[in-house]
């Protein structure tokens, strides 16, 4: 059971601060509608789930502190002093058996209840069985991008997790595999599922069922260096058809023509390859993120900014510009070859 509870460690209010922050981050690179980061709007089980509670132990709070402060302003009104020469004495209550015991019981039956209902809760988002139909996708936090690998599909995706539309009807909830490449990490989509952490050497499960199309806009929610706060992600809602579309066209090599072969072998001479992976060339690398169909993403650098030529200009020349703190070096090139593998990155599809 505490092992279950630990994954589900609440927010610092500092970290909620910088949760807020980057969500606007993101919302103004954003192209396109977005839904709103929000507990209160659920578009999934394990979502769901969570704001029920949340509503329960919002009603309980709710009515202890009304409880208390009529009780408190009750006090303050009936016994206050009605004058300067008032000097009287409430009658005083040594001691109170029933009214001990009140005190006592109620509040840990109050505990009983929440505590039980959180963990059966807990339990069912995590024991619910997988079916056969549900899609499997391992995640990998890195500083400070998100890898998805669809093992049965073949399919690298990076910092963009594209998942099919689950209904009653036709249920296909997506199941994810969750690992660190380097240092904690936290995994959180408020509208899809709880946070889960991402942990080094540990192997942690979670899963949605997203009940309607659209994209859903998360983040890394465990501070895990310089720019964890740009560390966000994008969850796309597909319909059957539109994630068949995006299934297939990812399955396929990277495609570019003869206009821009400068810049390919720009890419492939320079230390490029040796950090990324771009299928069908030499490019193999396996520390930065898979660049085979890089524009066909919305953001760059890890929803940090719009995807569009002049930023990928901007991000080769010097990373730090969008992201200061990022792991991938300036490259040094000269205004030539940034032309040239800018030119060949943008026909890659």
């Amino acid at each position: 059971m505490l092992a279950k509870c630990q994954r589900y460690i609440p927010l610092s209010a500092k970290c909620a601060g910088i949760l807020f922050a980057s969500f606007a981050w993101q919302t103004a690179f954003a192209e396109g509608p977005q839904s709103t980061p929000s507990i209160f709007a659920p578009a999934s089980t394990p979502a769901t789930s969570i704001y029920g509670l949340s509503l329960f132990v919002l009603a309980i709070t709710g009515a202890i502190f009304v409880t208390v402060a009529s009780m408190l302003a009750f006090v303050i009104f009936r016994f206050r002093q009605r004058g300067e020469d008032d000097t009287s004495e409430p009658p005083q209550v040594y001691g109170s058996t029933q009214v001990e015991l009140a005190w006592t019981v109620i509040p840990v039956l109050i505990v009983v209840v929440l505590f039980l209902t959180t963990a059966r809760m807990i339990f069912a988002i995590q024991d619910a069985p997988q079916p056969k139909s549900a899609l499997d996708v391992t995640v990998v936090g890195h500083q400070y991008w998100w890898e998805f690998n669809y093992p049965k599909l073949g399919i690298h995706a990076v910092n963009e997790l594209h998942v099919p539309l689950s209904s009653p009807e036709s249920p296909k909830p997506t199941y994810l595999t969750l690992l660190s490449a380097d240092v904690i990490h936290s995994f959180w989509v408020p509208q899809l599922a709880g946070k889960t952490d991402v942990i080094p050497n540990n192997i942690n499960k979670m899963w949605i069922d997203p009940q309607h199309p659209g994209l859903y806009v998360g983040q890394c929610a465990q501070f895990c260096g310089v720019e964890h706060a740009k560390m966000l992600l994008r969850v796309y809602v597909d319909t059957p058809e539109d994630f068949a579309k995006w299934v297939k066209n990812q399955q396929q090599q990277a495609v570019s023509d003869e206009t821009v072969a400068a810049g390919r072998h720009v890419f492939e001479t320079q230390a490029c390859m040796n950090c990324h992976t771009i299928s069908g060339t030499a490019a193999t690398g396996r520390f930065g993120p898979d660049l085979t169909h890089m524009m066909s993403r919305d953001t760059l650098a890890s929803g940090a900014m719009a995807n569009n030529k002049e930023n990928l200009r901007e991000w080769i020349r010097h990373p730090d510009t969008f992201k200061e703190g990022s792991l991938m070096p300036a490259m040094q090139l000269n205004d030539q070859q940034l032309d040239q593998v800018t030119a060949y990155l943008s026909t890659l599809r």
